[in-house]
């Protein structure tokens, strides 16, 4: 009668599978299961291998008991290296080998029993690589690649082996920062990130600034599982990036609210323009030595069923964000160039027509082409076309924007800068730029009369235009001493709401007319 397994098989079979094989083959003696067993085993060599082990009682004496097992062993170590390599593949990053989404999740949810027992916190935190896709853009994707490996390195390096580490694709990390005492450790670790991060990395021979914003999420604060965790960590994230990256932010509902309607808006707005929601308002522009209006700025308004009146600066930084802006500023400049072409029709005097453009536009769409062919198929004429563009559209790429700027300008629509000394300090691209009038903004223009600081930079910006041969004209005129003052000042072009609102199409018409045969009137005295 056997006892136990033959003495020679059982030293062989690895120490911390032995007891579970014993136990199996204990089972079948006794006829409670077939005998099969993947484990360990130590060859004589010393080299452990995997096997698959089956066996069964082949005879047994009269009290039942088995006295003669026959089996076969089979080398699987081959098979068992494949399915573990495909098992982490499933579960890990193939570039940084850190656990992905599914991995992290598992171990999040050990991790949140634990910190219930314990009566611990845990925090989520979403970490998202600022302008990534300038380094993919500008030196390959395989440095993109070897800095995703640096920053999951460093990441692993800062933390404790008991926070999780996850790459969840992309320029997209997750840290999962468990046992904490203190909600208030999280904002230090937070912070501490940031600046490891900060630090420069070396990949051959280039030198490599990154920055990294982060939204925060709290179990149970902000909820109890994963994916929800994740959500609003995402949520906080988009919250760090939108006040100038390079920062960390705890989500709040208040957050969660304006990204669901966030969300909500860029939904709707996605078929807004084929829906006939969107339209274009036009702002009437004056001489104010004449006192008659010369031309108008195009504004788009979108009018949703579901929303109400969306305004523009709800929804013109998201259609910039998702790259909307390229297609509804193709349609502007259509529909702006043939109300245009129609007006100078019905009223036989030429009106310029001003159009923003996006940094955006320049950089994802065909300007150029585009407003060649809205000027082709109104036959409006481009000397009455001006673009606007702020001055922050050169941050960016500035030699392919200088570059559309100058076609723009051989096929001869004007460009003017839009609020103007508010954005990019320098003013050298003003030499580079085929610029023919300055905007001065509205923020200036407002408080001018009581403000002596901002008088003098109206002031300034007129003598600068005059001396570079530059139009300029103010925005956001309200009022008559300010028409009279700027007049004075040398600024002969306004608009603002002295003037006219905004205004639909045959409203404008209509104000255009009312106008014509009045007088010039006389301004107020006074000296700028």
């Amino acid at each position: 009668m056997l006892e136990h397994p033959a003495t020679d098989y059982v030293p062989m079979i690895h120490e911390g599978d032995r007891q579970t094989v014993c136990q199996r083959l204990q089972a079948c003696r006794a006829g409670k299961a077939a005998y099969q067993s993947q484990h360990r085993m130590r060859r004589q060599d010393g080299r452990i291998i995997w096997v698959l082990d089956r066996g069964n009682v082949v005879e047994r004496d009269a009290d039942g008991d088995a006295t003669r097992m026959v089996g076969s062993i089979a080398d699987i170590s081959d098979q068992h290296l494949a399915q573990a390599q495909i098992q982490h593949l499933a579960m890990h990053d193939a570039l940084t080998q850190l656990p992905n989404r599914n991995l992290a999740r598992e171990r999040f949810a050990r991790t949140a029993s634990n910190a219930g027992r314990s009566k611990t916190k845990v925090a989520l935190l979403f970490l998202d690589l600022d302008h990534f896709k300038n380094v993919n853009d500008t030196l390959g994707h395989h440095v993109g690649d070897m800095l995703l490996q640096q920053i999951a390195a460093r990441l692993t390096t800062l933390l404790r082996d008991s926070d999780i580490v996850s790459r969840q694709g992309g320029d997209e990390f997750v840290v999962v920062l468990t046992n904490l005492p203190e909600a208030s450790l999280v904002a230090t670790v937070a912070g501490n990130i940031l600046n490891s991060l900060d630090l420069p990395f070396v990949i051959g021979p280039h030198t490599l600034h990154t920055s990294f914003s982060i939204g925060i999420s709290m179990l149970p604060d902000d909820g109890r599982d994963f994916d929800t965790l994740l959500q609003k960590a995402d949520t906080a994230m988009y919250s760090a990036k939108s006040a100038g990256r390079n920062a960390y932010h705890f989500f709040s509902q208040t957050m969660n609210d304006k990204a669901a309607e966030r969300m909500q808006i860029q939904n709707l707005l996605r078929g807004a323009q084929h829906r006939g929601e969107l339209h274009l308002y036009y702002q009437p522009q004056i001489d104010l030595v004449s006192n008659s209006i010369v031309g108008c700025e195009a504004l788009i308004r979108w009018n949703s069923p579901e929303l109400g009146f969306v305004a523009p600066d709800r929804f013109i930084p998201i259609a910039e964000e998702t790259g909307l802006i390229v297609p509804i500023g193709e349609w502007v400049v259509n529909e702006a160039c043939r109300q245009a072409s129609e007006w100078t029709a019905a009223l036989g005097n030429p009106l310029t027509m001003s159009v923003n453009l996006s940094a955006v536009q320049f950089h994802h769409g065909s300007v150029v082409a585009t407003i060649q062919s809205a000027l082709e198929r109104s036959g409006f004429d481009p000397a009455l076309l001006e673009v606007e563009l702020t001055e922050s559209v050169l941050l960016k790429n500035p030699d392919a924007v200088v570059n559309s700027l100058h076609e723009l300008a051989d096929l001869g629509v004007s460009l003017a800068i839009d609020d103007f000394g508010t954005g990019y300090s320098s003013l050298s691209y003003l030499k580079m730029l085929p610029v023919r009038r300055l905007k001065i903004d509205k923020s200036f223009v407002r408080d001018m009369l009581q403000d002596q600081d901002d008088a003098s930079i109206v002031l300034a910006i007129v003598q600068m235009a005059g001396g570079l041969r530059l139009k300029v004209i103010a925005e956001g005129v309200e009022s008559l001493p300010q028409a009279d003052w700027l007049l004075k000042a040398g600024c002969s072009s306004a608009q603002g709401y002295l003037f006219g609102r905004p205004m639909p199409a045959n409203d404008f018409l209509q104000h255009i007319r009312s106008r014509q045969g009045q007088e010039v009137q006389a301004h107020d005295s006074g000296s700028p």
